[in-house]
């Protein structure tokens, strides 16, 4: 970024705004602000952006990977957070615990795609990572974070995103498209969409209900048990 454009404390702001919006590139952010602001970038004038501005910008920006608006309403009030000037906006990560290979007989492993704290909120083509958690019926531990980085810098972004959770069963995503969610089966894994945001102990919660009954026969098969009776399994 020129220095003609915004100091280092606007470009410090931009970066961390950029952190909390997944699947944009900062230029296109850049573009966006200037947009609204004009240029050169001023710390006042940019502490005077909105949620609503950046939404209205970001709907202009579509990556052909990513079906749906790729920033949540929490995501967009994070970023407009750090453009005013606040640090330390993000919640803290959730923390990782060993599992060793004898750890939780009978468990699965299930992926979250997540943008904030423990929280199941991304989109599958654009949130910043996955919380990888190993479950049983009585038992659950986050034994990975898996961040999104080096996956999006792939000819096919959606497929090395699949390819990032090939070890898990399960994943839960807000929203995934057809094209993106056939690549996820391909590797094995069962794609479950959940909309309104849940955090990531009610997801885990909801799943070990279902393991402690009758699971349906291809999470039975998964587990190792014997299937039962067919029971619907991953409505949000």
């Amino acid at each position: 970024m020129s220095t003609d454009i915004l100091d280092r404390e606007c470009a410090l702001r931009i970066a961390l705004a950029k952190k909390v919006l997944p699947g944009i590139e900062l230029p296109r952010l850049l573009e966006i602000i200037i947009e609204r602001i004009g240029a050169p970038i001023k710390e006042e004038a940019l502490a005077s952006m909105t949620a609503e501005d950046l939404r209205q910008g970001l709907k202009r920006t579509r990556h052909p990977d990513i079906e749906q608006d790729e920033c949540n309403s929490q995501s967009l009030e994070m970023a407009v957070r750090y453009l005013s000037g606040e640090r330390e906006v993000e919640p803290d990560l959730p923390a990782v615990e060993s599992l060793a290979d004898d750890d939780m007989p009978g468990s699965i492993r299930i992926a979250l795609a997540s943008n904030t704290g423990d929280i199941l909120d991304g989109h599958f083509g654009s949130c910043a990572r996955f919380l990888i958690y190993q479950v049983s019926q009585a038992a659950a531990r986050l034994v990975e974070i898996r961040f999104t980085d080096e996956a999006d810098k792939a000819e096919d972004r959606n497929a090395a995103r699949a390819q990032l959770l090939a070890d898990c069963q399960l994943l839960y995503v807000e929203s995934i498209g057809g094209p993106a969610a056939a690549k996820v089966i391909r590797v094995g894994v069962h794609p479950i969409k959940l909309p309104d945001s849940p955090a990531a102990s009610e997801v885990i919660a909801r799943l070990q209900a279902v393991l402690e009954g009758t699971p349906p026969p291809w999470l039975a098969k998964v587990m190792g048990r014997e299937p039962g009776t067919v029971a619907r399994f991953g409505e949000g």
